[in-house]
């Protein structure tokens, strides 16, 4: 139980992280809401890796390098599912606030991600 709580955590943090960069990337760029959005999603995935990494799963023995591309395979593949959420409902729901369909899209990868997390990246490493 603890271990979904600080996943909750990080996500949380990831969120925060994610919704500030695009706020700020909307307020302050000529950047639309979509090419927005993929920013933010890159900068909240590094600050939920080292977040999961340091508290909820721990190193999961592997090199960097391997866990780091598990992790971002992962995260990615979340993160267009996350995305094509997010853009599906904007395009299907043309007056929906883009922050309304991030809550939904992000809320709707979070399942995806832990399972992919937990058993892809931070599993202990197998020796043959």
């Amino acid at each position: 139980m603890k271990r979904i709580l600080t996943f909750g955590l990080a996500g949380g943090i990831g969120f925060a992280v994610d919704a500030g960069v695009l706020f700020l990337l909307l307020r302050v760029t000529p950047l639309g809401p979509f090419s927005a959005r993929i920013i933010a999603i890159a900068l909240a995935m590094t600050a939920t890796w080292l977040i999961n990494r340091s508290f909820t799963f721990g190193p999961s023995g592997r090199s960097l390098a391997d866990e780091g591309s598990r992790y971002g395979a992962v995260g990615l593949a979340t993160a267009l599912f996350n995305y094509a959420v997010y853009s599906g409902l904007l395009l299907a729901l043309p007056g929906l606030s883009p922050f309304a369909a991030l809550i939904i899209a992000s809320g709707a990868a979070m399942t995806a991600s832990y399972l992919g997390y937990s058993r892809l990246v931070f599993t202990p490493r197998r020796h043959s």
